[in-house]
């Protein structure tokens, strides 16, 4: 063993630049796994979080609402924007059968970095009648928020105990929630009375364009949880027939369009891995064989001074293993690189919730992109060690193979 482990050494010293472009090759494979599952992975725990974060059957917005351009982005994941509709809807549709329960929010977007300390989007919900925002926020906080308290995202620059403004209106920051990989990583929640003030601030200040409104007589969307003796599509439906200048959707058919962005994604991602990997093990055969082929005599000499074929196939796929190892922790640490500092620019750059998963499960998929590798490389080297050790060496000195 100890020769054998020896010379597989010295081989892969000795031959450099052959070496050296295997384990490129390798690490390119290994990163292309570590990325494309951690990617794949990231993208299913974000919209996982998501659905977690809904709760509700049905979202209820006004008309107009319905065909902004962003519309999704600002009730799904809390893109900054705001839209309005009279309380009076409110009263409406909580008059109509199969509603278990009802709540209203509110939205504000602070874009403007003269009315407050960061641009971003605020959401104020009910305390007495919420069912979606109430079970994270006491999770963070333990209670329900004052006056003038709100609760920020996991990406915002603030913690507990600072204060920050919105239009002239300071803000005690008392919890910060978990990551999302959505925008409402980047949003800020509060109630519904510390919300009002911070509206009609922004109309006192004259720095929104909805002129006009009273914040006690207006909601953003309205959240609906239907109850168990009653079919989800049948409320939908009486909504959308019964409350005009409304817009009923059923939020899981909301999250459909992001599912389908992530089956799409996620299906590109595994075609370029399946190649990657098809055209890497291709290149690893036939380099396996070429090296092999042209270290014939080396290997008979081995077999006249003793060396048996068990020990002359063992040199080669160690010699493999050596060589594909390397270079996929290699790849692993270079994916890790690309994927961990630069994991809000690739969130950004796709669109869709993106939240890295725990970090024992990224420890299991880089340990097995690094198995994966080096059986990659065993198995790319076991035809040529086996064919090699079939060989005659009485033959092949002499020139006759």
């Amino acid at each position: 063993m100890k020769l054998t482990d020896s010379l597989s050494f010295k081989n892969v010293k000795g031959r450099p630049a052959r070496s050296l472009a295997l384990m490129i090759l390798t690490a390119v494979m290994a990163a292309s796994i570590v990325i494309g599952t951690i990617t794949v992975t990231s993208l299913k725990t974000g919209l996982g979080a998501l659905e977690a974060r809904l709760g509700a059957d049905i979202m209820v917005v006004p008309a107009s609402a319905a065909s902004k351009k962003n519309f999704e982005n600002i009730v799904l994941q809390g893109s900054m924007g705001y839209f309005y509709m009279d309380r009076s809807y409110y009263d409406k549709v909580a008059a109509r059968e199969g509603i278990e329960k009802i709540s209203a929010q509110l939205f504000l977007a602070s874009a403007s970095s003269g009315c407050c300390s960061v641009p971003l989007q605020i959401i104020g919900y009910d305390p007495e009648t919420d069912f979606t925002v109430s079970p994270w926020i006491r999770k963070s906080t333990g209670g329900e928020l004052g006056l003038l308290d709100v609760v920020v995202g996991n990406d915002l620059s603030v913690f507990v105990g600072d204060t920050i403004t919105f239009y002239n209106v300071e803000c005690n920051v008392v919890a910060k929630l978990d990551k999302t990989g959505t925008d409402l990583d980047t949003a800020v929640y509060t109630n519904t009375d510390t919300i009002k003030k911070l509206i009609a601030s922004s109309l006192e200040l004259g720095m929104n364009d909805f002129k006009g409104i009273d914040p006690d007589r207006v909601v953003s969307c309205i959240l609906i949880k239907v109850s168990d003796d009653h079919p989800v599509d049948e409320v939908l439906n009486d909504l959308n027939l019964h409350v005009r200048r409304t817009k009923s959707f059923r939020t899981k058919d909301m999250i459909s369009g992001v599912s389908d962005s992530l089956t799409g994604v996620s299906g590109i991602i595994g075609v370029l891995m399946c190649a990657v990997w098809l055209l890497g093990l291709v290149i690893l055969f036939l380099a396996f064989t070429l090296s092999v082929n042209e270290r014939k005599k080396e290997f008979a000499v081995l077999r006249i001074a003793g060396a048996s074929r068990r020990k002359i196939s063992r040199t080669v796929v160690s010699e493999a293993l050596i060589i594909t190892l390397s270079g996929g922790i290699a790849g692993i640490a270079a994916g890790l690189l690309i994927m961990l500092p630069f994991n809000g620019l690739i969130e950004e750059s796709i669109g869709l919730p993106f939240l890295l998963p725990e970090a024992w499960v990224i420890a299991v998929l880089c340990t097995a992109a690094a198995a994966v590798s080096a059986a990659a490389g065993a198995a790319a080297s076991a035809y040529s060690a086996h064919r090699i050790s079939r060989l005659d060496a009485g033959l092949i000195l002499r020139g006759d193979n």
